[in-house]
């Protein structure tokens, strides 16, 4: 399908020969132009003339056609053989393309027997607006496939906020202006320049003061770019240090999951051209991609603030000096992503230096946050009952009632230590329900199995322990732990325990070491056991008689003197 002039004709004839007639190019279905090769025309048909008003015959090719077909013209007369001459050139002459008016074309030159070239002009607008078309929207697919795996990289609201503007100012205009929802009353704004680094702020605002921007930030569809007047806009709206005048403005809100995540404003300079139909569409898409990434990271960012509160209840405590006596703890989840689970630790410190401090370790069945929100409702529950903790037997049955009249099916095992420092021994009175037995390391490395047993903790309706009490002398220390330690398979074939005796050796390793000490011992060679294998959780405490005595400081803070 060929168009001259609004003309279009149809035609599936393949292209004539350099031998045929004036006649037959007068009949062709595409301008034809037959010029020699000192660049004159020699004749052209009705469809050129048409399309090439004041072309006539005799007329010089350089001064009448378009410059593209006359230089054209020029390097295919190189290339033709003359008659009588020798060849001046080889093989089919190349076809070259160009504009004429709003119209694309191919010329296709092709040699005649007296060296004339004759041009067949096949128009291909429509061809090449595919192309480009196609081109275009292949290179916004590219874009918005980019856009999105820069936007979900980071769950960080304000990274996400910076990306948006930046490469909303690097693909879709000059200036790009990522507003968020209002936090109070400023707005957190981000500012972008094409080439430019992006900066981020709050701005006392109103967003009335800019038409659309409101509706946007509250999720409305945008109203169209020719109802905003950009010698309107608010100060706040252009970057700072920003020159020159703004000709066009776009504002599309930028939509998240169930609530608007912001609104984004795009600014082009005057003497560009305005915001096309098309371009508002393609930032709408860039829009929506960039929401629900702000909305996802925001979502992020409130579940990481909720889940830190519940954290620090669930989380084990850090353990110190407490009236005398040293305590150390150390914890580590099952699961490398995972921060608790089912083993807990606590120590109770009691109302004064004669009062006994109440150290709790246990077990909880299973593992992960089921385990931990049982864990939590165990350790508040003990926190309840520590006016009765010199009797442990008590706190044991109403800690049983409690669980066994919850939802949960799960039980825990625990061993329960009330601590006393008396002169420079620290007295101990332990209980264990279910759990593994206590152990203690004497001065000269000998270790000892505490001999005290109960049943579970939640598993039946009546329970049943058994206390021990003992002495601990400087140096020594009593080892608390989960059977996460002792089970922890891994070694050199990888699937062999830790066990008890490995335990005990360790435990032996550290005499008269401080309960800081010891947990990072026996934890380091549980690790090294394992070497990165799966795991239950483990949680071990150490409790310790220090060889000195802590003499409080002067002033009551700074840290006092230790002597023998």
């Amino acid at each position: 399908m060929a168009s001259t002039k609004g003309i279009t004709v149809t035609k599936t004839e393949q292209q004539p020969t350099p031998g045929m007639t004036p006649a037959i190019w007068g009949m062709a279905p595409y301008p034809v132009i037959v010029a020699d090769a000192a660049g004159s025309v020699v004749e052209l048909n009705p469809a050129a003339s048409l399309l090439l008003e004041g072309v006539t015959p005799g007329a010089s090719m350089a001064e009448t056609v378009p410059g593209w077909l006359a230089q054209g013209h020029d390097d295919a007369s190189g290339r033709v053989t003359l008659p009588g001459q020798g060849s001046q050139g080889a093989g089919a002459l190349p076809s070259i393309t160009g504009r004429i008016a709003a119209q694309s074309f191919e010329a296709h030159p092709t040699r005649s027997e007296n060296g004339n070239v004759v041009w067949w002009l096949v128009e291909d607008t429509d061809r090449r607006l595919a192309e480009e078309a196609l081109a275009e929207e292949r290179e916004r697919t590219m874009f918005l496939a980019e856009a999105s795996s820069v936007l979900l990289a980071s769950l960080n609201t304000d990274r996400c906020m910076l990306a948006t503007a930046q490469l909303a100012a690097e693909y879709l205009t000059d200036v790009a202006v990522v507003v968020a929802p209002s936090s109070g009353r400023r707005l957190p704004v981000a500012h972008a320049t094409a080439g430019q680094d992006v900066t981020r702020g709050l701005v006392d605002a109103d967003p009335s003061q800019l038409p659309g921007l409101s509706e946007a930030l509250q999720g409305f569809p945008p109203v169209p770019s020719r109802w905003i007047d950009p010698t309107a806009l608010p100060a706040w709206v252009l970057p700072e240090g920003f020159t020159g005048t703004i000709g066009s403005v776009v504002v599309t809100p930028l939509p998240g999951h169930g609530v608007p995540a912001g609104a984004l404003i795009l600014l082009r300079r005057t003497g560009q051209s305005g915001f096309t139909e098309n371009e508002e569409i393609f930032a709408r898409l860039f829009a929506a991609r960039a929401g629900a990434a702000l909305s996802a990271a925001r979502l992020y960012a409130e579940q990481s603030d909720i889940t830190s509160t519940l954290m620090r209840d669930l989380l084990p405590p850090e353990l110190h000096r407490v009236n005398g006596v040293e305590f150390a703890g150390g914890y580590q989840a099952a699961g490398a992503r995972e921060r608790v689970g089912g083993d807990f630790y606590d120590v109770h410190p009691g109302s004064t230096a004669a009062d006994a401090s109440l150290v709790v370790l246990g077990d909880v069945c299973g593992k992960g946050l089921d385990a931990a929100v049982l864990t939590g409702k165990i350790r508040n529950t003990l926190q309840a009952l520590t006016p009765m903790s010199d009797d442990h037997e008590r706190m044991l049955q109403l800690l049983n009632g409690a669980l066994l009249n919850s939802h949960h099916t799960r039980f825990a095992t625990m061993v329960m230590a009330s601590v006393r420092r008396t002169d420079s021994q620290v007295r101990l009175r332990l209980t264990s329900a279910g759990h593994p037995a206590p152990l203690i390391v004497r001065t000269d490395g000998t270790v000892e199995e505490v001999p005290t047993y109960g049943t579970l903790i939640g598993a039946l309706p009546d329970t049943e322990a058994h206390t021990v009490e003992t002495v601990l002398q400087p140096g020594e220390t009593c080892l608390l732990y989960t059977d996460g330690i002792t089970e922890a398979r891994g070694g050199p074939l990888g699937d062999e325990m830790y066990g008890d005796q490995r335990l005990k050796r360790a435990l032996s390793e550290c005499a008269d070491m401080p309960s800081e000490a010891v947990v990072e011992r026996i934890q380091m060679l549980a690790s090294q056991w394992l070497h990165g294998g799966s795991h239950d959780d483990m949680a071990v405490v150490a409790i310790t008689a220090p060889r000195t005595t802590h003499l409080s400081a002067v002033n009551g803070h700074t840290r006092g003197r230790y002597t023998a």
